[in-house]
């Protein structure tokens, strides 16, 4: 089976070794996603950070031939319960048609403070494009 990757440009990919996804067969895994834009900033909004965050998963599924119609599993990690209804709704306006298997789950931190949201992904993409 071919395996290919997807890179998003963060810095950690090359220091920790790692892809922003990974595609092998149909299964397309989507890494820790956090809200980061090119220049490095990060805006305070929970509700525009998880917007950031789909973004960049969606655009790594996408290099690899998938779209959100093909998410099967997604998975959100937040780091305050009061910002679950606006990272939720957000989830919603992005997958309200797929519906994907989801988890949500408070932590006591992310890498950077000023995130407040990171998700991942898996799809099944059956159809090479």
């Amino acid at each position: 089976m071919t395996r290919r990757h997807a890179r998003s440009g963060s810095p950690f990919e090359d220091s920790i070794g790692f892809s922003r996804a990974v595609r092998v067969g149909e299964t397309v895994a989507v890494s820790g996603t956090a809200p980061v834009w090119p220049d490095g900033h990060v805006d305070p909004d929970p509700a525009v950070q998880a917007r950031r965050c789909w973004e960049i998963a969606l655009d790594a599924l996408a290099e690899l031939g998938g779209t959100p119609a093909d998410v099967v599993r997604t998975r959100q990690l937040i780091i305050d319960a009061a910002d679950a209804d606006a990272i939720g709704a957000v989830h919603g306006e992005t997958f309200g048609d797929v519906r994907p298997a989801s988890t949500m789950v408070v932590v006591a931190g992310l890498l950077d403070p000023r995130w407040k949201v990171e998700v991942e992904l898996d799809a099944v993409v059956s159809v090479e494009r």
